[in-house]
């Protein structure tokens, strides 16, 4: 075999099969390599890569064999998506569908370059989940998957207050400063004050619930499907002497059945996990838990087109069962739920700095991340921020935060009759 020759053959089939040139360079077992010579390149560290794309063509295939470490890429892991996903634009290439000739073409080059064998086994960090779509113990399931990674891990990865959702930037200050920032912004949206109950759905880490009880002075209580993020926040209520004060609980939000409803109501980034069957069930427990003339706040991802799950690397690794929709659609179920829409603001541009910044701290603190998650889990999150960072730069993803209101029966909303900037004033 030449000494070029395996990366050349990889070169042709992908020409031939997908027509697009390659647009990072490639570098196969045997040394060989082909493609661009600058930027970033793909490196098969073994004929295994291939296996993967045989037994599963497409996006899932190349993410499991770079998670399982056969296929790598050298330099910068956004820009090869970037240049990859412009590539198929400029030749308006849709996802590839192969027949008879491609499979017979694609098994031919794989015996010529020895790559056949068994299917590879899915990486450990796959997901695997079982039970009926969004029953309690199924998501109880998912969310253990991707939010019990490990608490050390998550406070390696995030800024002080533990926020995992999108900052706020009105500076050229750092993603701490841009989820204070944010943090803010939700509680003067809810119009917080003093002695006000506030209720937060999907609590994550309680940076939401600590920073309004700490700032605001409301009683604040947060409920999440995650053991690992509720012993964090129980340690840093205990830890901030917020005792009495902010809650935590270990609880579907479908469960949640308080006699009093709330003054306020917050639900940052877990909508999307609901899933579109269950999302007016989510809405009308958003609606029921206000009290009449109570503020909701939203803060949801959003995506048009196809693949609403986020595409077969993050339905598989990060998020299974998630579902983002267009934001419309979102906006027109609060509203079938009762809630009046009074407030969207757009956040995207947010979130490809905040991805960036956690992006860089991992790569800061690789060796650290490795020893916490293991190598497989580290990878699955280095592609994780580059690809998830990518779609929002692109505007493939998007988020919003979206303010509401629970009108009383008589259909006061409880807010200022000037409207928008009474409601909103000193919030930008």
């Amino acid at each position: 075999m030449r000494a070029r020759q395996a990366a050349e053959r990889i070169e042709g089939v992908l020409r031939d099969l997908v027509g697009v040139p390659l647009p990072v360079g490639v570098v196969a077992w045997d040394g060989s390599t082909a493609g661009p010579r600058s930027g970033p390149r793909v490196v098969l560290r073994r004929r295994r890569a291939l296996r993967h794309l045989l037994f599963s063509p497409g996006e899932l295939g190349l993410a499991r064999a770079f998670v399982s470490g056969d296929l790598d890429v050298e330099g910068d892991l956004a820009e090869g998506l970037r240049r990859c996903w412009a590539a198929f634009r400029e030749q308006r290439v849709a996802k590839p569908r192969f027949g008879p000739s491609a499979w017979r073409r694609m098994l031919g080059e794989a015996v010529a370059l020895g790559a056949i064998g068994p299917r590879p086994k899915p990486p450990a960090s796959e997901a695997r989940p079982s039970g009926a779509l969004h029953s309690r113990r199924r998501d109880r399931s998912v969310i253990a998957h991707h939010y019990d990674t490990g608490n050390e891990f998550y406070e390696l990865l995030l800024d002080p207050s533990m926020a995992y959702s999108c900052g706020y930037f009105t500076g050229d200050g750092g993603l701490a400063e841009a989820q204070r920032a944010k943090l803010d912004l939700i509680c003067r949206k809810l119009g917080l004050t003093a002695g006000m109950r506030l209720l937060d759905v999907g609590c994550g880490w309680g940076s939401l619930i600590l920073h309004a009880a700490r700032h605001y002075g409301v009683h604040a209580t947060g409920v999440t499907l995650s053991a690992q993020q509720a012993g964090h926040v129980q340690q840093r209520i205990e830890e901030s002497g917020l005792c009495g004060q902010v809650h935590v609980r270990l609880q579907d939000y479908r469960e949640v059945r308080d006699v009093e409803p709330f003054d306020a109501v917050a639900s940052i980034e877990m909508g999307e996990h609901v899933g579109t069957d269950q999302y007016p069930i989510y809405a009308a427990a958003l609606h029921r838990l206000a009290r009449p003339g109570a503020r909701v706040l939203v803060q949801q991802m959003s995506r048009a087109g196809t693949a609403p799950g986020g595409g077969a690397f993050i339905e598989s690794y990060i998020a299974p069962d998630m579902s983002m929709v267009p934001v419309g659609r979102t906006l027109g179920l609060l509203e079938d739920a009762g809630l009046e829409i009074r407030d969207v603001e757009a956040m995207r541009e947010h979130y490809v700095r905040t991805v960036e910044a956690w992006a860089r701290t991992l790569d800061e603190n690789w060796d650290a991340a490795v020893e916490l998650v293991g190598p497989e889990q580290a990878r699955v999150w280095r592609l994780y921020l580059a690809g998830g960072g990518l779609a929002f730069e692109e505007n493939r993803m998007g988020v919003n935060q979206i303010l509401a209101v629970r009108p009383t029966v008589d259909g006061r909303s409880g807010l200022p009759v000037a409207g928008r900037s009474t409601v909103l004033e000193g919030v930008r």
